[in-house]
């Protein structure tokens, strides 16, 4: 099968420890762009916080894509076009400032290019905020200082806190929006219906492609679905085990050059 899009997560995938595209890395993916394929950044990240990675890949130049807010943004990085943006219930934002507030765990959301936060001394929000490159904005009030559409909102802290709170919410919110961690200390907000694949599948209906002709690359929990829904899903050798249980191949890891590596055999 020749790939004809390529799929890549960004922190634990793309990115190593250093939250660097390797110099392998960065070579490895011009060269495969110069033969054609279509590089889609997909990411729990927010817009701000994947452009310099795609202006490193120089997307812009060979018409790759960006799959911001864990897919609930989709835009066209040659034209800039929107294709895809959803947003939370408006009316969901103040009760989940109000769960986080009970359970001891923050809340925050993007603005532009700032992260909105009622507290700027978070480690998780701190870490987040270098993630992202992004400065936390302080607020009073989450809720006052939010500018709408939200795309997606992001509860931090405590892992097990959160491992209670997402099973809590995920019967509370069924049927308004999508809950799941990130990483463990990462609970995601995600408006109903978005996630990674879902929205590829949107990607292929815009550009015309198969989900045969699609490679995917992940490690986390949210990019499950999308190497289950791909043609061919690589986790990496840092996935967690969920990840590498439901993939067609596992490489190397992403401070090994893992991304290369599978472009190099099943690309090339």
């Amino acid at each position: 099968m020749q790939y004809k899009l390529l799929v890549l997560d960004l922190d634990g995938t793309l990115t190593n420890s250093k939250k660097e595209i390797s110099e392998r890395t960065k070579a490895t993916l011009l060269k495969v762009q110069q033969k054609g394929v279509k590089i889609v950044l997909a990411s729990g990240r927010p817009t701000y916080g994947i452009v310099p990675l795609a202006e490193e890949l120089e997307l812009a130049k060979y018409g790759g894509y960006i799959l911001s807010f864990n897919g609930g943004t989709i835009i066209n990085w040659q034209t800039k076009e929107v294709i895809h943006q959803s947003a939370l219930n408006t009316e969901n934002l103040p009760v989940l400032h109000e769960i986080a507030r009970d359970n001891k765990v923050d809340i925050i959301s993007y603005e532009n290019e700032s992260i909105i936060s009622e507290n700027t001394e978070n480690e998780y929000i701190q870490y987040e905020a270098f993630l992202n490159k992004m400065p936390i904005k302080k607020v009073d009030s989450f809720t006052e200082a939010l500018k709408l559409p939200v795309p997606k909102c992001l509860m931090v802290g405590n892992p097990e806190i959160l491992i209670r709170l997402e099973q809590e919410m995920k019967a509370q919110f069924s049927r308004e929006m999508n809950i799941y961690r990130s990483e463990p200390f990462f609970l995601e907000l995600n408006p109903l219906n978005i996630d990674k694949a879902q929205s590829l599948q949107l990607l292929l209906d815009y550009t015309g492609h198969t989900r045969e002709e699609m490679l995917a690359c992940g490690d986390g929990f949210n990019d499950l679905t999308m190497i289950e829904f791909a043609g061919f899903g690589v986790a990496m050798a840092n996935a967690q085990d969920q990840v590498k249980q439901v993939s067609d191949f596992v490489t190397l890891s992403n401070d090994e050059d893992g991304v290369a590596h599978v472009v190099e055999l099943f690309m090339n």
